[in-house]
């Protein structure tokens, strides 16, 4: 069984980041004999931190823009899942974004990226995040929002798109119906649509009215928030 979870508000604790219950989790999942595989908006660079640091033998990152995992030699390979011409694109609509709007807060971990870019937009107002949106909607790119960042990239990404082509080409004993997603946020609905076995994190009520697919399951209290909503689920299910 593969456990696949979000991880900025599902993995970590929003006012305290990596807590104890983030490696009880790891531990508890590899005690009963499966994997956990992190999900996540955040950067390539990242992927490669997880893999390095923590026990995880693959990880999707940037929303679904590319897998990593750690072959039999201890290598990491790294899979984009979109064309050279349209990484191409994204650079040069990067460019334009940069040139239109000389402020735009791209994220500290813009220069890691490879299938995609983010920006801060906790450091702007609603007036200049709708100007900036309306600006990719215009140039046709991609984007949505996460807890942290409103991610940008031109081709077809997601989380679900992500996470098939993971079981279809390097778990391909394994079914969707065997596995598990954990989320708490906007870039997760992907998942939630298509993914039979999806549960939302408490946290989740935040922006549940902002989701036309929701999680099948969806936890409550505060005693289920993030990281330890994953570890009561997985202790009582596993």
């Amino acid at each position: 069984m593969i456990f696949f979870s979000d991880f900025d508000g599902t993995l970590t604790q929003e006012s305290e980041g990596l807590t104890r219950d983030f490696f009880e989790i790891m531990e508890l999942i590899q005690s009963r004999g499966h994997e956990l595989v992190i999900v996540s908006g955040r950067s390539l660079s990242w992927g490669h931190f997880f893999l390095t640091h923590f026990p995880l033998k693959a990880c999707i990152m940037e929303g679904g823009g590319v897998i990593l995992r750690v072959d039999e030699r201890g290598e990491i390979i790294e899979e984009p899942l979109v064309t050279h011409p349209e990484l191409d694109r994204l650079r040069e609509f990067t460019a334009q974004l940069k040139n239109q709007f000389p402020h735009v807060p791209l994220s500290v971990d813009s220069f890691g990226r490879l299938t995609d870019r983010a920006i801060e937009f906790h450091l702007m107002d609603e007036a200049w995040i709708d100007q900036v949106m309306a600006f990719m909607d215009a140039e046709g790119i991609n984007y949505s929002k996460s807890n942290v960042h409103i991610n940008f990239w031109c081709g077809t990404i997601s989380k679900f798109l992500g996470v098939e082509r993971f079981l279809k080409t390097l778990r391909p004993g394994l079914s969707a119906e065997q596995c598990w997603f954990f989320g708490d946020a906007p870039n997760d609905e992907s998942m939630f649509e298509f993914f039979q076995n999806s549960v939302g994190v408490s946290n989740i009520d935040r922006c549940l009215h902002k989701l036309r697919h929701k999680p099948r399951i969806i936890l409550e209290g505060k005693e289920n928030a993030g990281p330890k909503g994953v570890l009561n689920f997985i202790r009582a299910r596993v």
